[in-house]
């Protein structure tokens, strides 16, 4: 059996767990992928995690992740499993802390000051949906303007502070980064993140993991202030001399509830409506074939 590859994902919870050495005390034989930057995310993801227009989270399934275990948002997890690019992983979900910001001397003051305004978000990717799903409210879906070209969140992060976009959406990390820079945050698009499972893992080592970051969640619960220090592994470089991580709050937060058969089908039903895919694109939309369960 080979060694079990952990993506960390831009949240605190594998670095907690490793830090505690909470998979080495599960007998989890473990290493970190490197797919943002090279050298497990010691490098600089801000350079290396680009993409070009219209490829975002679901494309990479579609493209297949190297790791048995990756994350995205719930929505896109839940159409690419419906497709046979994997398993959502259906005994827990995460939610990670999201909004649309603006540079401090935007004219854009309220969310119905986005209409028409294009807003940087990854293709089929968490910030796409959540955008959609807080706008709506304000706004037709027409008058929505999403802009896919300007990549997935660090490149976005870069270009709203270069100034070079009007609006951007990013979620943890580069959303407390934000703040403590002054940006405008002009509405709260959080979000349910959940899991994937590709390939074949051994079940056991997927209990490990999960129960690893079972533990490390209770720590950043705890004493969130220990942990923050985490987000310097994946951040850009060219931001490093710049955060302050004990400003930050703890972002993406692992709730060890079950992703339902409800909560599957009513996302599916969501996404459909939205034609956020192709026709035939989906997959079924049947919870038995697009999910599993270690319960």
């Amino acid at each position: 059996m080979g060694r079990f590859v952990i993506a960390p994902h831009f949240r605190l919870q594998e670095w907690v767990a490793e830090e505690k050495g909470y998979f080495r005390a599960e007998g989890l034989q473990y290493e970190f992928s490197d797919s943002w930057a090279s050298g497990g995310g010691k490098a600089d993801p801000g350079k290396t995690h680009q993409t070009a227009n219209k490829v975002g989270a679901y494309q990479s399934f579609e493209k297949g992740r190297e790791q048995g275990v990756s994350c995205a948002c719930h929505w896109t997890v839940n159409a690419a499993a419906s497709h046979g690019h994997g398993k959502l992983y259906a005994d827990c979900y995460s939610v990670a802390p999201a909004a649309v910001f603006v540079p401090p001397e935007s004219p854009v003051k309220t969310p119905q000051d986005l209409r028409g305004v294009p807003i940087s978000v990854g293709y089929q990717s968490g910030s796409h949906y959540s955008t959609i799903q807080a706008l709506e409210q304000y706004m037709p879906l027409s008058d929505i303007k999403l802009s896919f070209a300007d990549g997935i969140l660090f490149s976005r992060l870069e270009k709203l502070v270069d100034r070079q976009v009007p609006a951007a959406a990013v979620f943890s990390g580069p959303y407390y980064f934000l703040e403590q820079l002054g940006f405008r945050k002009v509405i709260d698009t959080s979000f349910m993140m959940a899991t994937m499972i590709t390939g074949n893992p051994d079940r056991e080592d997927l209990r490990k993991y999960f129960a690893a970051l079972r533990l490390a969640q209770r720590d950043i619960d705890l004493r969130p202030e220990l942990y923050t220090k985490h987000y310097r592994n994946e951040f850009p470089k060219r931001f490093l001399d710049q955060v302050d991580t004990r400003r930050w709050g703890p972002g993406e937060r692992i709730v060890f509830e079950p992703y339902t058969r409800e909560v599957f089908e009513d996302s599916f039903k969501w996404i459909r409506e939205r034609q956020i895919f192709e026709d035939g694109a989906m997959g079924t939309g049947r919870y038995e074939d697009a999910c599993v369960s270690l319960a």
